[in-house]
Formats: structure tokens, C-alpha cells, sequence
């Protein structure tokens, strides 16, 4: 199925892993040019791009921190003027640090924040303009079950997540006319480095409580990712689409 994403630019906050890596990957064998950002871990930002080699495609790895807005800023700016645009924006980015609300620090519930929800609202401005020049742009939030129904013990993660579902939702209204289409997409309990220290009977717990009966996979949010950044979902823009084996739908 011909998804036109050939030679589309696309940026992949946190790309060098996990969900993040896998978006980078399934955009490169789609034939786009991917672009992806790393906090810190230089090692699984090279074995990224190599990977990305390794299929055909090209990639660039950036350094920056999303929380902070002059480098979202200069990274936004820096891609637009190496490759002449930029197409779709994917905020992968994200982190968590569990704890009940009574003991979360305000520098960790500030972090969160920092991170899932002003990351992306950073670069979610920083592409408006090209991308309205261009009249025409993609742009997807990665969101969280847990930003949709909740879940002790995340308090401030499940804050940040629900203001990424606002974020969308408004900023699809504005972009609108330009043809610039913005949606999130809500994954459930994945395979990531985030669960893969959740073992024993807690585990089966979890995997209780999926209709589907296990954990989902990286490539299968990836798989959403990508078909709203193509021409397939040319008539959808404020959404959240779940991919979480049926647990909320």
C-alpha cells in the first residue's frame, strides 16, 4: 500500500530506542528521510542510524533535551535548512517517574512535565511556521493509556499525558486550514525498556487485564504513527487513536 512518504522529512523525538526506534525504523522503510532526536545514550543513537543504513534509508541523529525550547527551536530551524522542509513531526519523547501523589517531589512532577508536555508543545510550535508555509505537515503526540483513564501510583506521568490529548485537540484546530493534520495515538502496555522490569505476578496482572492477552509491540504503535503521518489519514486531525489490545476503548 503506496503510503506517499517517500522523501518526506520526519522528525522522531526520542528515537534512539523503544517506541521512538521503531517509528524511525518503520518511516525509513517507507522511504522518508528520518531525522531523530536522543537525550544522552550516543551508543543507541548510532546503532540507530545504522540500522537506518542498513535498510536503504537516511538518518540523522540530534542531541538536545526537548524540554528546552531554544534547542527545540535551533533543531527545528537546523533541519528546515539542511533538507528544505519539514513534513511530520512525531513527540515520542517521554518519561516517568512513578510515585504516590503524597510523595512525587515537585522537581519530579516539574520534570514530567518539562518533558512529555512542553517538549512537545515546543517543537509543536517551532514547525507551525514551516510547516504553514508549506501549507501542509503531519504532526503526532504520543500519548498513554494512563493519560486517558488514569493510574496510581503516575500521577504527575498520567498529568502530562492527559495535557498532550488537550494539546492536540487544539492545536488540530488551529492548524486546520493550512492542512496541517495533528493526532495522538495512545498506546496501552508495550514491550519497552519502561515494562521490561515489570516481572513475576505483577506482570501476569497486567497481562490479565488486556482482552488481548499480552503486551503489545513497538513496530505495532509505529504502524499507527505512520499511517497517520501518510496520505491514508488525509481526513483525519484530532484524534487519539488506542492501541492497547482492548483495554479502553
Amino acid at each position: 500500500m503506496e503510503l506517499g512518504l517517500k522523501d518526506k522529512v520526519v522528525l522522531v523525538t526520542g528515537g534512539s530506542r523503544g517506541i521512538g526506534q521503531a517509528c524511525a525504523l518503520a518511516f525509513a522503510r517507507e522511504g522518508a528521510q528520518v531525522v531523530f532526536s536522543y537525550a544522552g545514550n550516543d551508543a543507541a543513537a548510532t546503532a540507530t542510524v545504522a540500522e537506518i543504513e542498513k535498510l536503504g534509508g537516511r538518518a540523522k541523529a540530534l542531541k538536545f533535551d526537548v524540554s528546552d525550547a531554544a534547542a527545540c527551536q535551533a533543531a527545528i530551524d537546523g533541519i528546515v535548512k539542511d533538507l528544505g522542509r519539514i513534513d511530520v513531526l512525531v513527540n515520542n519523547a517521554g518519561i516517568a517517574v512513578d510515585g504516590l501523589v503524597m510523595r512525587v517531589s515537585e522537581a519530579d512532577f516539574t520534570r514530567q512535565l518539562d518533558v512529555n508536555l512542553k517538549g512537545a508543545f515546543f517543537l509543536c510550535k517551532a514547525v507551525a511556521r514551516p510547516m504553514m508555509k508549506a501549507r501542509g505537515g503531519a504532526i503526532i503526540n504520543l500519548t498513554s493509556i494512563v493519560g486517558e483513564s488514569g493510574n496510581g501510583g503516575q500521577a504527575a506521568y498520567a498529568a502530562s499525558k492527559a495535557g498532550l490529548i488537550g494539546l492536540t485537540k487544539s492545536v488540530a484546530k488551529e492548524l486546520a486550514s493550512r492542512n496541517i493534520r495533528v493526532n495522538a495515538v495512545s498506546p496501552g502496555f508495550i514491550e519497552t525498556d519502561m515494562t521490561a522490569g515489570i516481572q513475576g505476578e505483577l506482570r501476569g496482572r497486567m497481562t490479565e487485564s488486556i482482552p488481548l492477552g499480552r503486551l503489545g509491540r513497538a513496530d505495532e504503535i509505529a504502524d499507527a504513527v505512520v499511517w497517520l503521518a501518510s496520505d491514508r489519514a488525509s481526513y483525519v486531525t484530532g484524534e487519539v487513536v488506542r492501541v492497547n489490545g482492548g483495554m479502553l476503548t
